[in-house]
């Protein structure tokens, strides 16, 4: 028996009726971020290992247990393979960074604003809202010029004002800081002392994650891991007095910009490059994979990765969860077809094929049966494909040198010359009747 193949797990088709919904997903956040400044860029799904792992912590979570890595037949000769190998990219940020620093965009511009849209990949156990292979609209701010709490409520109202173009309202927005790289160090060593006596009581991946990166255990789903967590009295003393100024002004600007928002003393962020603002947004709706998006302040990161001394905050929307989110929303109408070439004959197949091609170039979309079939059967397909107008060219018609072009809103018929092979009459009345 022929095998037959099937999605990869983890994976799903984006099929044609599906697609209209991504478009306007994509089409409106471009929108904003255009607005705000930002502009697209475009880098490759695959880096080298090296670059996530110094970037997001050789203890994080993805780096030890989910990044997907490339194997290749050629081996000593591969200087990439050499250096550690390949990986596709579980995250848009250290790709930016990457790029940011190869392309001395610190040489062109005090701030860098950057935006992506794409697929990411992680090697995760796929469940709702959470595959193997998912897309991000992300933006990242970078430069000695991004070092301003009023950044970083740009950045935190740009995520929210993008998910309301969605038509979304009933996400929260939790922020919190954890200041500095020093701050984060102290509050690493308080989060340590607190756990330790309850070491043992926490589920295998947390005692891991404690000797790791004791951050990972505030996000742990595990029941008796919460508990202990909530028991956990986590103050802001481990953060200088200038860190907590920086975060007085985030939240005031963030007030003044009517964006509301809950404190959240628990959210860190996973990864090891966060420092000072962190925030998270969720949907109560979506479950247990209830985060939108998520995003904060990584200050050290560039030079981390070899690059100048500069600042840096981004964030990263998840599509498909907003996708769920939206689940419930009406579809929107599908694109309607300008026009539909019905052929009666061979003869006006041949001259139809280049009337398609020619009101095609001249902007209206259009399509055919490639094969002859009763009109019937072709004004049913024409009807289907939502056509607006329907032109008929049959015997009749080509003695003549017209086109019949039938309104299909009102039924209304008229022809239309094409004397000589010259549709621009008839270009010109598609493109009017249609814009």
């Amino acid at each position: 028996m022929v095998k037959r193949f099937s999605v990869p797990r983890g994976t799903c088709d984006i099929l044609p009726e599906n697609v209209m919904v991504w478009q306007d997903i994509e089409t409106k956040a471009r929108q904003i971020l255009h607005t705000y400044g930002y502009k697209e860029i475009r880098t490759p799904i695959f880096e080298e290992t090296e670059l996530f792992a110094r970037s997001m912590g050789q203890t994080s979570d993805v780096v030890q247990k989910q990044m997907l890595s490339l194997q290749s037949q050629k081996k000593s000769d591969e200087q990439d393979l050499d250096a550690g190998g390949l990986s596709l990219r579980p995250e848009g940020t250290a790709s930016i960074v990457r790029s940011y620093i190869e392309n001395s965009f610190d040489k062109k511009e005090n701030l860098s604003k950057l935006f992506y849209l794409g697929p990411m990949f992680r090697g995760e156990r796929p469940q709702k809202g959470r595959l193997r292979q998912f897309h991000q609209i992300g933006a990242e701010a970078i430069g000695p010029g991004s070092a301003s709490p009023y950044l970083d409520a740009e950045i935190i109202s740009l995520c929210v004002n993008i998910l309301k173009s969605f038509g979304l309202n009933n996400f929260k927005l939790k922020i919190n800081t954890l200041g500095s790289a020093q701050d984060k160090e102290s509050f690493s060593k308080k989060l340590r002392d607190a756990i330790k006596p309850q070491v043992t009581a926490l589920c295998e991946d947390c005692r891991q994650r404690f000797e790791r990166n004791v951050f990972r255990i505030l996000d742990c789903k595990n029941e008796s891991c919460k508990n202990i967590i909530r028991k956990v009295n986590i103050s802001d003393d481990y953060l200088s007095a200038e860190s907590k100024e920086y975060y007085v002004l985030v939240k005031e600007a963030l007030k003044n910009l009517n964006i509301e928002f809950i404190e959240s003393p628990h959210l860190v962020r996973g990864l090891d490059y966060y420092t000072h603002t962190v925030f998270e947004i969720s949907d109560s709706s979506l479950g247990s994979q209830d985060a939108l998006g998520a995003g904060g302040r990584y200050n050290n990161l560039v030079t981390q990765l070899d690059g100048p001394e500069v600042d840096a905050i981004g964030f990263a929307l998840g599509i498909e969860r907003i996708l769920l989110a939206k689940s419930k929303d009406p579809m929107p109408a599908p694109r309607k077809l300008d026009a539909f070439i019905v052929a009666l004959d061979e003869k006006s197949l041949k001259e139809a094929f280049q009337i398609l091609n020619f009101i095609r170039l001249a902007g209206v979309s259009s399509d055919m049966s490639f094969k002859l079939s009763s009109m019937k059967s072709q004004m049913r397909l024409a009807d289907k494909l939502g056509a607006q107008s329907v032109i008929i060219l049959g015997e009749n018609e080509l003695s003549r040198e017209c086109v019949t072009l039938k309104n299909m809103q009102t039924g209304n018929q008229e022809e239309v010359s094409i004397n000589n092979k010259d549709y621009n009459q008839l270009s010109k009345l598609l493109l009017e009747r249609h814009s």
